[in-house]
């Protein structure tokens, strides 16, 4: 068993394991690649203040995300073929995120559908939907997460048009993989991602297929999914949606102050500042960076996520510190789970929690909910002076 310390760790063995496609899915962003990097370089920037003589005795990281108890306040994004890192990736994931005391969000794209994630875990998850055309499909899918306890709908609002992830395209990104020369060669120098692989019925996009008006094999599945991303997708179709759900409601994707006011009187109940991972508008300025303006423009009318660019407990305490009710991540216990399956999974939120609480507790603080921008030294630019 090698020694785990931190997330990096987890990132090298992913590496080695997993075939490049789905590794490069996981680590890479869109054209330039400037946000995806920005994400995490822009946490660098934030510094701690260290405090001492305080009892530290008793410490939690505890709290609540949408109402819900969470043993910290971090949530496991929704990531599209989490199930190609490793076979049956998601299910993998959720009963790590059980055991853990977290949620685990499912992707419309995932490789697991819902209804595996309800038959192999016990705790009511999350799903995120992605707005297609085919109005069928979306609410087919909006009922099979009622039906299947989900306690929250995640919809994400920066994909309407698909930003271009040069890696992706050079690869020949599929799921599953298609057997060329390139990709047999990859898969035989990992045996054990391959055997699995070969072990499991899931191995393509189960929340689509035999769902979707016209998806039978591979090709009609790229097909469909190429040409329904819906383009028209607005607030009066956001609110078809929330009236159909009728449960809780999270909207991500947001990173405009404008765009969060409105999110906030439109009556969400928490919205996820996220620019999609650096993977849509590469340009835009990191999350972390967006955060307090946009906590700022919406006061207390309804909870703050973070997401993109967490890749350690002190990350996740920054991001608290700047107003967030809560966290997202990603990258971060994908890395875990294309290393090591569901322990590594497992370990990620290990790591992170231990992390947190330890810096936590250097910081002079006990519990989360005390966490606020007196535990950070910020950089007078840090928000950016744009015209």
């Amino acid at each position: 068993m090698p020694v785990i310390t931190c997330i990096d760790d987890l990132k090298r063995l992913h590496k080695r394991r997993t075939p490049k496609m789905f590794y490069d899915y996981c680590e890479s962003g869109s054209y330039t690649e400037q946000t995806f990097r920005e994400n995490t370089s822009d946490f660098q920037r934030l510094r701690l203040r260290q405090k001492v003589a305080v009892d530290m005795l008793g410490r939690r990281t505890d709290g609540t995300m949408i109402g819900e108890k969470v043993a910290m306040p971090v949530a496991l994004a929704p990531v599209g073929m989490t199930g190609m890192q490793r076979a049956d990736g998601e299910i993998k994931a959720a009963r790590a995120a059980e055991k853990a005391g977290v949620p685990f969000t499912l992707s419309t794209m995932s490789i697991c559908s819902i209804e595996d994630i309800a038959e192999h875990t016990k705790a009511p998850f999350w799903f995120q939907l992605y707005v297609m055309k085919d109005e069928g499909f979306v609410d087919s899918a909006i009922e099979r997460a009622r039906a299947a306890g989900c306690s929250a709908l995640v919809l994400t609002l920066d994909l309407q048009i698909l930003g271009q992830r040069h890696k992706d395209l050079k690869n020949g990104l599929s799921a599953p993989p298609r057997l060329t020369l390139r990709n047999i060669l990859d898969m035989a120098i990992r045996p054990q991602w391959s055997l699995e692989m070969l072990a499991t019925k899931r191995r393509t996009f189960r929340n689509i297929v035999g769902h979707a008006k016209g998806v039978g094999d591979l090709s009609s599945l790229m097909s469909w999914t190429n040409e329904q991303f819906d383009p028209q997708l607005d607030w009066k179709k956001i609110a078809r949606i929330r009236d159909q759900w009728g449960g809780k409601l999270i909207l991500k994707g947001i990173l405009d102050e404008d765009d969060a006011r409105a999110a906030a009187d439109f009556g969400a109940d928490a919205i996820i500042v996220s620019n999609h991972g650096g993977r849509q508008l590469d340009g835009a300025l990191s999350s972390i960076r967006m955060l307090p303006r946009i906590v700022r423009a919406v006061g207390d009318k309804t909870e703050v996520f973070l997401d993109s660019g967490i890749r350690s407990g002190q990350d996740v305490l920054k991001a608290l510190a700047l107003g967030a009710k809560g966290t997202m991540i990603g990258r971060a216990y994908i890395h875990g789970l294309g290393a090591m399956g569901e322990e590594g999974v497992t370990k990620a939120l290990e790591v992170i929690r231990k992390e947190l609480d330890i810096t936590m507790a250097l910081c002079g603080e006990k519990s989360v909910e005390n966490l606020g921008r007196h535990n950070l030294l910020i950089p007078k630019d840090f928000e950016g002076d744009y015209l």
